[in-house]
């Protein structure tokens, strides 16, 4: 749940693997590209202008400083003014003052972390009002990449879908991951991904969308009819922006909704997070069965709870 909402509060989020671009084919979201953590440091790395001062943050050994000395002297996009190995410890360790300190003294535009995907997303989310780097991303793997202690997959496997074979053969320990991961991908496929698709492509009547607002002295509430689909969903977004200016809370009301696809409950999250950024609430209600389901098949049941 807290690695859910650390990344639903991120600005970008990547589609790191191939499943989610099979995922978003079958239910018509339009991501076309896969784009690993890897593939962005490297794009980052190609830049002719304007070099990103990059600090490095985790790893292990000297696997950071390694890294940093090889961008240095490559005189690539990015320049490394800072690296810190911090060792192993929980979040509440990695974030005390001197760290923090040394990065923000640092001066960089980037701040790479290398710890595993769950942590670093919790060490970035609790340190992100502390924290003066303007742009801050987890990379995972990728420092191992860089400093060729593992070699990534070539590309044709990248783009198949079976850079996890590849994984395996670098670093055997992986298969365990992967078989528990290749699980929860079969049953989300079977009892989610399926039936929305199944459902997104049976012609039905849609009614016609319709937005309406009323203002409250603390609140929105904001009433939709019809089918909430890609084409309207960006219809919602300055109905948030003015909540935001007034820092007034909103509530949506589903009722006469008859229908909703994945590009909506993007925007959905969207305002959402917009809104817990100046700590304000979005609740949810009047949902038909049907519309309660259609948030069950896309996981998206949290959105109905306010927290």
């Amino acid at each position: 749940m807290a690695f859910r909402d650390s990344m639903l509060l991120s600005d970008v989020c990547l589609a790191d693997g191939m499943p989610l671009i099979w995922i978003a084919k079958l239910l018509r979201v339009p991501i076309h590209e896969r784009v690993a953590g890897s593939d962005l440091f490297g794009r980052l790395k190609s830049r002719t202008e304007n070099r990103l001062r990059v600090f490095l943050f985790g790893g292990t050994g000297d696997l950071a400083e390694k890294v940093g000395l090889q961008l240095n002297a490559e005189k690539c996009g990015l320049e490394c003014v800072g690296v810190l190995n911090p060792g192993f410890g929980s979040v509440e360790e990695l974030s005390s003052p001197d760290i923090i300190a040394q990065i923000n003294a640092s001066g960089a535009d980037l701040l790479a972390v290398f710890l595993n995907a769950e942590k670093a997303q919790a060490w970035l989310l609790r340190n992100h009002h502390r924290l003066s780097v303007p742009i801050r991303a987890q990379f995972g793997a990728t420092i191992n990449f860089e400093a060729g202690t593992i070699r990534r997959a070539p590309p044709l496997m990248r783009s198949t879908g079976f850079e996890w074979l590849w994984r395996i053969k670098e670093e055997p320990y992986l298969w365990r991951r992967y078989w528990a991961d290749g699980k929860a991908l079969l049953q989300v496929l079977c009892t989610c991904v399926l039936p929305l698709a199944i459902a997104a492509r049976v012609s039905r009547q849609q009614a016609e969308f319709a937005i309406r607002s009323i203002q409250r002295d603390e609140s929105m509430t904001i009433s939709l009819t019809g089918a909430a689909t890609a084409h309207k969903a960006n219809s919602l977004l300055p109905f948030a922006t003015q909540a935001v200016r007034d820092h007034k809370s909103i509530e949506i009301n589903l009722a006469g909704v008859d229908y909703m696809d994945g590009r909506f409950f993007g925007v959905l999250i969207g305002v959402k997070r917009q809104l817990a950024r100046q700590n304000l609430s979005l609740t949810i209600v009047g949902l038909s069965p049907r519309l309660r389901r259609i948030f069950r098949l896309n996981r998206f049941e949290f959105l109905l709870s306010d927290r």
